[in-house]
């Protein structure tokens, strides 16, 4: 059934400036904006913002919800539907599910298959369960001898859409310093010093065999399949050069200025956390997001971990002086769609989907403002 809307008396916030207006929606997509009062019966927004729908290209939350605790595995179902709920809460309308593959830890959620996750997935879509429009970002641990053999449930999927080349040896990348190492993984993954010791010593020879056989693997299957390609923990500029030769569109998480903007350099979009931008700092020890934003380096938010963050950290952005509201807002919406291949949608256009969401600033006790996500659509229809 189509659903014809017009919201009035709202703050648009549009690519490169906030108008006060109107936009209607008929058939899913955006038929008009309109600058000023308008008479016409609509939905009063109050003078809240109207943003585009956010566009969040790689969170963990969906393994959050399948592996609660260490060696706690989730049903699918009920997983997901909370991630979805969670996803749509934070005014994102289009998700990319961060899965990753390929784990030599047996017990971890990586070194099982997906098999039953992408049905469960295939399945509430179809019934019109889902309130985000779900797509995949399969995240390949190049390393682990079981990263191929786990990918063949995404083989010819048609919700992939990205993939992203992993390298978690510790040492290099984003793991450096090999104690920030420790304490992530004997924290999160509840594994023992002992273990973290082992797997450690094992790590270079599972480098040394894996990584670039099954790199060139997956390279290929991109160029053959039409999948934007991002790099990972990029660090040096030399990792940024072998991400562009192999036609990655996206370097995520870069952890230094200097492969951030090397990354600027060749064409590739920046990706930095939201957790980042919210904590003051990378947890791992990298580059700030919010240093990158100020050199110019930072196109690309993504919540990462933390749904709430990617609002979040779009006004932190602003409350800081680093972007204008536009900019910051084009860094959750158009840019990564664009990065992506959506090219329907990210922006308050005509003809673009009606993704949209209604955020509204709430004054705290202490003087502080929040932005919260009042209502979300996604072409058009309430989700939220």
């Amino acid at each position: 059934m189509s659903i014809h809307t017009v919201f009035k008396n709202a703050r648009m916030v549009l690519g490169d400036e906030v108008v006060h207006g109107a936009l209607a929606v008929a058939q899913g997509r955006i038929a008009g904006l309109t600058s000023g009062n308008s008479a016409v019966t609509a939905l009063d927004l109050e003078g809240d913002y109207l943003l585009p729908g956010l566009v969040e290209i790689h969170t963990d939350n969906f393994e959050r919800h399948l592996m609660p605790r260490p060696k706690v595995q989730w049903a699918e179902l009920p997983a997901l539907l909370a991630h979805d709920a969670e996803i749509a809460a934070a005014g994102i309308t289009t998700v990319f599910d961060a899965l990753g593959v390929g784990e030599a830890d047996t017990d971890s959620l990586r070194g099982s298959t997906c098999a039953q996750v992408l049905s469960t997935l295939d399945t509430c879509t179809a019934q019109g369960l889902l309130r985000a429009d779900h797509h995949l970002h399969v995240r390949c641990e190049l390393p682990a001898p079981n990263t191929i053999e786990l990918f063949e449930p995404f083989l010819g999927h048609p919700r992939l859409s990205l993939i992203s080349l992993m390298d978690h040896t510790p040492g290099q990348r984003q793991w450096e310093d090999i104690e920030q190492a420790r304490i992530y993984y004997t924290g999160k993954k509840g594994w023992s010093h002992e273990k973290f010791e082992r797997q450690v010593a094992h790590s270079g020879a599972l480098q040394a065999q894996y990584a670039q056989p099954h790199r060139s693997y997956f390279v290929d299957y991109c160029r053959t399949h039409g999948i934007a390609l991002a790099s990972h923990d990029d660090t040096t500029v030399e990792h940024v050069a072998q991400a562009h030769a192999e036609g990655a569109s996206v370097s995520e998480f870069p952890t230094t200025v200097a492969a951030a903007r090397a990354a600027h350099g060749r064409g590739l979009s920046t990706v930095m956390g939201g957790p980042n931008v919210m904590c003051g700092g990378s947890h791992s020890g990298n580059v700030a997001a919010a240093e990158l934003a100020r050199l110019g380096l930072l196109d690309i938010l993504s919540s990462d971990y933390v749904p709430s963050s990617l609002l979040g950290a779009v006004m932190r952005l602003v409350r800081d002086d680093l972007l204008t509201l536009p900019q910051a807002v084009t860094t959750v919406t158009r840019t990564p769609a664009q990065a992506t291949g959506l090219h329907d949608r990210g922006a308050l256009e005509q003809g673009l989907r009606a993704d949209l969401v209604r955020v509204r600033m709430a004054e705290l006790p202490d003087g502080a403002r929040q932005a919260v996500v009042c209502s979300v659509w996604r072409e058009g229809r309430r989700v939220l």
